[in-house]
C-alpha cells in the first residue's frame, strides 16, 4: 500500500478497529445610544468583510441609571507562519461570527518542515502540531518557528484585535518552536522546539515580557538524524501543553507508522510514540521526566484536558482518538480508543465548555466530529457544507467551536486559510455551520488562539 503524500502532512492513512426588544425611549441628553456592529451591512476591509449600525438605549433606562458597560471585546489569533512571520487578530461578533481585525509583526519569522514522503516542504500541515499560539489572561504567546523564538503581546482590554508586543522575542533555546503551553496559575509558558535540538524550555509571563526560567531545555528525544527543519510528520512533537490542575507539563510525541510495503521512501524505522510527562512542585518544572507509551497508540498528536479530571482526549493520526488518563506518578494510561469512519488524519481537538464535549478535525477530511470525553464513543458528526479540504487546529469559545483551514498549494502560492465557525448552542449532536470566513492569510497559517 502506497500512502498519498498529500494526506501525509498530518499523518497516514489508516483505519483501526475501535476498542423581546425593549422601545427606544424619547432622546434624553445624558444618555447616548450604544453602538454596535451589525454583521448584515457589509464593507470591504484588509481581512474580510464587515459593517456598523447603531443601537438605541434601552427604555427602561432613565436619566438616574448607570450606563451600560460594553460586552467584552473577544478575538481569534493565527500566525502566517511565513518570512516574515505575523501575527493576525480575527474579530468575534457578539453572535460568534467573525469580522475584520488586524495583523503585527510577531518578530520573527516562520518555518515549514519536510515532508518524509516527498522531500519537499510540507503542505497544509507545515509544523506538525497543536498550540503554537496560546493566550493567558490578557496576553498572546506565539512562536517564531524559523528564528527559535517566541514573542508576548498584550491584549488590548477595549479591543481584542489589537495587541502590542511586550519587551522582546526571546530564544526557545533550541530549533523549530512549534508548540505553547501555558498555565494561569503558574504565570508560565514552556515552549516546544522540534528541530535538530529538540526539547522543551520554560519562562516566566511577567508585565515586562517573557523571562526565561531555564539555562538549557528539558530534552525530548526525536530519533536519531532530526533536522532542522524537522522531517515529518513522524518522529516530531505534537504538542506540549499543562494538565488541569497545572501539576504536570505535558508533551505528545509522535513514533512511526509501519511502513507500506515495498516502500524506500520512508524505511523501516520503528520509533514508538510517547507521552513526556514533566511533575510541577513548587511553582516549578522538573528536569526529569517521566515517558510511557500507551499500547495501541501510535502516532499521538493533539490533546485537551477534560475539566475536573486527571483525563486527556488525545487524537491519533492512525485511527482517530483516545481517552487517556495521566497519573499523580506521571504515567500515561488508555481508557479508551476511538476508530473514526473514513477518517484520513485525525489530529486536533477541543473541548467545549457550552457542551461538556469533545471535538477532533481531520487534515483531509472536512469533517468535525463530536466524541464523548468519559467512554470516547462518537456523539456526532458534520460534514462542513464549504469547499474547504479539511481542517486543523480547533478551539471552542462559548456557543461555538472555530476550526482553521490553511488550504493547500502552498508551492504555488495561491492557498488561503479559511476559519469555519459551528454553532453549538443546540446542545450534543446539534453542531450548525454558520460562517467560512476567509482571512487573508496564506496556506502556511498555523495556530487558533482565542481571548479569554
Amino acid at each position: 500500500m502506497v500512502y498519498p503524500s498529500s494526506l501525509l502532512s498530518c499523518f497516514a492513512l489508516l483505519s483501526v478497529t475501535a476498542v423581546a426588544a425593549p422601545c427606544a425611549p424619547e432622546p434624553k441628553p445624558a444618555l447616548e445610544a450604544q453602538v454596535i456592529k451589525d454583521v448584515t451591512k457589509p464593507e470591504a476591509q484588509e481581512y474580510g468583510t464587515g459593517g456598523a449600525g447603531a443601537m438605541p438605549a434601552p427604555a427602561y433606562q432613565t436619566q438616574y441609571a448607570a450606563p451600560v458597560a460594553p460586552a467584552k471585546s473577544k478575538a481569534l489569533y493565527l500566525l502566517t507562519n511565513e518570512a516574515p512571520n505575523n501575527l493576525v487578530s480575527i474579530k468575534i461578533n457578539n453572535d460568534g461570527t467573525l469580522s475584520p481585525g488586524s495583523t503585527v509583526s510577531a518578530g520573527g519569522d516562520g518555518a515549514t518542515g519536510i515532508d518524509i514522503m516527498t522531500g519537499l516542504p510540507a503542505d497544509t500541515d507545515v509544523l506538525f502540531n497543536q498550540s503554537p499560539v496560546a493566550v493567558i489572561n490578557d496576553t498572546v504567546l506565539v512562536v517564531n518557528a524559523g528564528s527559535n523564538t517566541v514573542a508576548m503581546f498584550r491584549i488590548d482590554p477595549q479591543d481584542a484585535t489589537r495587541v502590542t508586543m511586550v519587551g522582546q522575542p526571546v530564544d526557545t533555546l533550541g530549533d523549530t518552536p512549534n508548540s505553547i503551553a501555558a498555565s494561569a496559575a503558574l504565570q508560565m509558558a514552556c515552549v516546544a522546539n522540534s528541530g535538530a535540538r529538540s526539547g522543551v524550555a520554560c519562562f516566566g509571563v511577567t508585565a515586562d515580557g517573557l523571562q526565561p526560567l531555564d539555562t538549557a531545555q528539558r530534552p525530548i528525544p526525536l530519533g536519531a538524524g532530526q533536522t532542522t527543519p524537522p522531517v515529518g510528520p513522524f518522529n516530531t512533537i505534537s504538542q506540549v501543553l499543562f494538565n488541569a490542575d497545572s501539576t504536570a507539563l505535558i508533551t505528545m510525541v509522535k513514533g512511526d507508522m509501519p511502513p507500506p510495503p515495498n516502500s524506500t521512501v520512508m524505511g523501516a524505522k520503528t520509533n514508538t510514540g510517547f507521552v513526556s510527562v514533566f511533575p510541577v512542585t513548587g511553582g516549578a518544572v522538573a528536569t526529569a521526566d517521566v515517558r510511557t507509551s500507551p499500547p495501541g497508540t501510535a502516532v499521538l498528536f493533539g490533546s485537551a484536558n477534560v475539566p475536573g479530571t486527571s483525563r486527556l482526549v488525545v487524537t491519533d493520526a492512525a485511527f482517530g482518538a483516545a481517552i487517556m488518563d495521566v497519573s499523580a506518578a506521571g504515567t500515561a494510561s488508555l481508557l479508551a480508543k476511538t476508530a473514526l469512519p473514513d477518517q484520513k488524519a485525525t489530529c486536533w481537538t477541543t473541548i467545549s465548555p457550552a457542551t461538556g464535549t469533545a471535538f477532533v478535525s481531520d487534515v483531509a477530511l472536512n469533517r468535525l466530529t463530536e466524541i464523548d470525553p468519559a467512554s470516547g464513543a462518537i456523539l456526532g458528526a458534520l460534514d462542513a457544507p464549504n469547499a474547504n479540504p479539511g481542517m486543523t487546529e480547533l478551539r471552542a469559545q462559548g456557543n461555538f467551536v472555530y476550526a482553521l483551514a490553511p488550504g493547500k498549494g502552498i508551492g504555488a502560492g495561491n492557498a488561503t486559510a479559511m476559519v469555519a465557525v459551528f454553532d453549538v448552542s443546540g446542545g450534543s449532536g446539534a453542531v450548525k455551520a454558520v460562517q467560512n470566513f476567509a482571512t487573508g492569510a496564506g496556506g502556511k497559517t498555523v495556530g487558533l488562539g482565542v481571548s479569554a
